[in-house]
């Protein structure tokens, strides 16, 4: 028997094919389920694909996609894809994620939410997997503050560079934006991440914290963000990927 192998999908084919998912998708979502569903999305490209304290573009830029939709009810769903470097572990080109949710709102600038997210590494070592699963809570105000926990049963635990075992991780992050003035925004955040172990040595409960600050400016469908990112060298020993301590990150997106 003859196998088929996928074509490698290169950037220009990765973005080629998220723009028409992004306009063809949620066209027939809402022909299917009426007017009731409204959509959107997003197309960026970043100079660092800076997450949780850590690089995964290793220091090179990624282009970035999400596309959901959402229900009056509060229910949303969609999906986030990234390029990231196939030279960091495992070896996966493209980062996938697909999420749902529920919103509920609070009061006119207050909204409560839970979801549930599936990370999947595309492209990489068949041999031993590093997808995982996330649930998380968040409380907003208006798009101003929000407040997030989040829990990961299965992560994948890291000593260095070494692949040790599978343990449950809980981060904590909170960011901000404040108007300054028309269209121009100063930004901040801050998280911790940790990993509750599971015995001792290097095998022992550890986090570590990050965070970052910086401006924001949009205009119609653009946004510009340009952040200073920071973490403790404790990622180090939770994370391959290089840790974001002292970089500076710019990020341009089309929002529709």
């Amino acid at each position: 028997m003859v196998h088929s192998h996928p074509a490698k999908l290169t950037p220009g084919r990765w973005l080629l094919t998220w723009t028409l998912l992004t306009v063809a998708a949620p066209h027939a979502a809402a022909t299917a389920l009426g007017t009731q569903l409204a959509w959107g999305g997003n197309l960026a490209v970043t100079s660092d694909y800076l997450y949780r304290g850590v690089s995964e573009s290793n220091g090179h830029a990624a282009l970035q996609a999400d596309v959901h939709a959402d229900t009056p009810d509060g229910i949303f769903a969609g999906a986030w894809a990234s390029t990231r470097d196939e030279a960091l572990d495992p070896g996966a080109g493209y980062d996938f994620e697909i999420y749902l949710g529920r919103r509920v709102e609070l009061g006119s600038a207050w909204n409560a939410s839970v979801s549930v997210r599936s990370h999947y590494f595309l492209g990489g070592s068949q041999e031993t997997s590093n997808d995982y699963q996330e649930i998380s809570a968040a409380l907003t105000w208006l798009d101003r503050w929000t407040l997030s926990l989040s829990a990961i049963p299965n992560a994948v635990r890291y000593w260095y560079y070494s692949r040790l075992s599978r343990s449950p991780a809980w981060i904590a992050d909170t960011t901000g934006q404040w108007l300054m003035g028309e269209g121009l925004f100063v930004t901040g955040g801050a998280g911790y991440y940790r990993s509750s172990g599971t015995g001792a040595g290097r095998q022992a409960a550890t986090g570590y914290g990050y965070g970052n600050v910086g401006v924001a400016f949009e205009r119609r469908r653009w946004r510009l963000d340009i952040g200073y990112f920071f973490a403790e060298n404790q990622a180090r020993e939770l994370s391959p990927y290089p840790v974001a301590n002292h970089r500076v990150a710019g990020t341009v997106s089309w929002h529709f």
